[in-house]
């Protein structure tokens, strides 16, 4: 692992590209020019993400990728080979389709937050990372679309991501229409948080992961698994979730170290 600076550590694991700055770990989608979630790149970023779960010194991950396009979803051309397979590539493309839900669902179950960071167009499944991914920040440039429409195929698994990130009739807006909208329009219908121009993305980034990695990182676990927890459920079982998972949050180390530290007027120290 070679240093790029003093405290920052840069490497290549097949197509995606892994660099921690102290708390912050950020993997690079590099499979140019279109950053196509192949089979390849899928299997690599899933197992950077496994990496960061048992690493308890990663307390964020960011989400990037190089080039002018964040992803432009699968590789259609990786699929359309397997037509000639015997059973007419249905065996493929399951195994697509279920290795983009595996990785999707394992963002969404990761301990830390996962922030996405868009410069470009995020198309397809390239979309439903950016809707999976907890927190989302793009440049004024960038641009979104689930277009299966356009090709005979309606995006029914980035429908799953991009549905719980906006608000129903926007997620099917885009659905059904196919359409790209741009940065403005993502944000009002709730996939991006956050619209920064280009020179200054990564910046903002690194300024946002920051102030999170900052946080009781046994908070930030609780909390992000509560959150996705609750998002499904009737009020009242949602409350007696959240009322279980207080509880369970203020008997923790850093609930004690953090209280404490607030009433003694000093700074806390948080656990791992």
């Amino acid at each position: 692992m070679a240093d790029v600076v003093s405290f920052r550590k840069e490497e290549r694991t097949g197509l995606v590209r892994a660099e921690r700055s102290g708390p912050v770990l950020r993997l690079t989608l590099d499979n140019p020019p279109a950053n196509v979630l192949s089979i390849a790149l899928m299997e690599a970023l899933g197992a950077a993400l496994d990496a960061a779960a048992e690493d308890g010194t990663v307390r964020v991950v960011v989400v990037a990728s190089t080039g002018n396009l964040f992803s432009a979803g699968h590789d259609l051309k990786e699929m359309t080979a397997h037509r000639a397979d015997p059973d007419g590539g249905r065996a493929f493309f399951e195994k697509t389709m279920r290795m983009a839900a595996d990785l999707m669902l394992k963002i969404a179950g990761l301990p830390q937050p996962v922030v996405a960071e868009i410069d470009g167009l995020a198309t397809a499944a390239g979309c439903q990372l950016v809707a999976s991914c907890d927190l989302a920040i793009c440049t004024d440039t960038s641009t979104f679309c689930t277009p299966g429409v356009n090709i005979g195929l309606f995006c029914s698994t980035p429908m799953v991501a991009v549905t719980r990130a906006a608000h129903p009739k926007q997620a099917m807006e885009m659905l059904l229409t196919g359409e790209t909208i741009d940065a403005s329009t993502a944000k009002d219908f709730g996939l991006v948080n956050r619209i920064v121009p280009r020179q200054y993305l990564r910046q903002v980034i690194d300024k946002y992961a920051s102030v999170i990695a900052s946080k009781s990182p046994q908070a930030l676990r609780i909390g992000k698994a509560a959150f996705r927890a609750q998002a499904g459920l009737p009020l009242p079982e949602a409350y007696d979730l959240a009322v279980a998972t207080m509880v369970d949050n203020m008997l923790a180390d850093d609930a004690k170290e953090g209280i404490g530290a607030f009433l003694g007027k000093r700074m806390p120290e948080w656990g791992k």
